[in-house]
């Protein structure tokens, strides 16, 4: 397996134990990919949920600009059940498994058709 293909495995292990969601693994594949490089850096591989600049630019560059979702306080508010939902005291929170987990709650699987 390569390096995104453990990645991927190690994603889906979070969502299986941590988050009792069993994952749509083509789905989270195509999240994955979708990260582009950003899962290879252990820096922006995981979503800094403390930081409110880092949970803006989650909202602007992966809900506004990749959903296509419109500003409003529903983003604010599905950003932050999925982040209490990962636990806030987890350090580790996936870029992709937030995207991933973001992506099913606004039902927006043909995104990435």
């Amino acid at each position: 397996m390569g390096k995104r293909d453990d990645l991927i495995a190690k994603y889906a292990d979070d969502l299986r134990n941590k988050l009792k969601v069993e994952p749509d693994m083509a789905l989270l594949t195509k999240v994955t990919i979708g990260c582009g490089p950003a899962i290879y850096s252990a820096d922006s591989e995981t979503v800094a949920a403390s930081d409110p600049s880092e949970l803006d630019t989650v909202k602007k560059n992966f809900l506004i600009r990749k959903l296509g979702l419109a500003e409003g306080p529903a983003l604010d508010a599905a950003l932050a059940s999925v982040i209490e939902a990962y636990g806030r005291s987890e350090r580790n929170k996936y870029r992709a498994v937030i995207y991933y987990l973001l992506t099913r709650h606004f039902r927006k699987e043909a995104v990435y058709g």
